[in-house]
């Protein structure tokens, strides 16, 4: 180990970058490094999400069409023939509530379950629900079953 060879551990030191705006005799004075003029010259400046330099965005030249309602009720629909399957595959019994739909991942415990009324129901179920499609309710009343609304 000499003078020659002498260097900080790797690690220890880190670059500052160029100190701008510090004086003419530093090189980096005047405008800093900014150029001249314009938005990015100017303290305070930050560039808006999507804009385009000046060009018209693209969020504002597509046509914008359809209409989203903001008072939408979304309910997971589940037939009535997968309530049949589930009774055939020995997962539910007579009765099924909401908690049991969760549990065979059939809906979401935040969502909303509405039964509707494809295939056909043999078993008499009470089962617990949102909503009931009309044929939905016929066919489980008619298979001697209960429709509880939640």
């Amino acid at each position: 180990m000499s003078l020659n060879n002498l260097k900080p551990a790797s690690g220890s030191t880190q670059k500052l970058g160029k100190r701008v705006g510090r004086g003419e005799g530093s090189g980096k004075g005047g405008t800093a490094t900014r150029g001249h003029k314009g938005a990015k010259s100017r303290s305070g400046y930050s560039k808006k999400i999507g804009f385009e330099g000046g060009q018209m965005p693209l969020q504002r030249r597509v046509p914008k069409f359809g209409f989203k309602n903001i008072n939408r009720v979304d309910y997971k629909g589940v037939n009535l023939d997968t309530l049949q399957e589930l009774v055939t595959d020995k997962k539910i019994k007579n009765e099924v509530s909401f908690d049991n739909f969760v549990e065979l991942r059939l809906v979401g415990k935040t969502e909303l379950l509405k039964i509707l009324g494809r295939g056909k129901l043999e078993t008499a179920l009470k089962i617990h629900a949102h909503k009931f499609s009309a044929t939905a309710k016929a066919a489980i009343e008619a298979a001697g079953g209960e429709a509880i609304t939640l």
